[in-house]
């Protein structure tokens, strides 16, 4: 999907010249526990290079930079068994689940004006999960 929907972006981007480009990945791409998808840590995994990748590429017309989330409350994580929640919760130093607006911000952020010197680089919003 991230590669497609840059292969579609980026040529209406030049056209009307230059912008941004926010890949959302996982915290799974970064710190891979134990019961973790293969496919998705690798798919994340992958969402992280070709962001650098398509940013190399495409400067400086181009900006493109990746989020990756860490655990935030949300339809993925309603399921979570309550003997699981605890000790994610205890994982994560802010203490609690992130809230899908915190990381909409942070993408809101680089896809605007204010990023203009952040490309190639991927943006960790995860209240300090990847910290520990």
């Amino acid at each position: 999907g991230v590669y497609l929907g840059a292969r579609f972006a980026i040529p209406a981007l030049r056209r009307s010249g230059g912008g941004a480009i926010v890949n959302v990945a996982s915290v799974a791409a970064i710190r891979v526990g134990s019961g973790a998808s293969d496919a998705y840590t690798a798919a994340k995994g992958g969402v992280l290079s070709i962001t650098r990748t398509l940013a190399v590429e495409h400067a400086p017309e181009i900006r493109v930079n990746s989020v990756s989330p860490g655990p935030v409350a949300s339809a993925m994580t309603a399921d979570t068994p309550a003997e699981n929640f605890g000790a994610l919760l205890e994982m994560i130093p802010l203490g609690r689940f992130g809230q899908p607006v915190e990381i909409a911000r942070v993408i809101a952020f680089l896809a605007s004006d204010a990023a203009a010197f952040c490309t190639g680089a991927n943006y960790i919003v995860d209240g300090g999960y990847t910290a520990k």
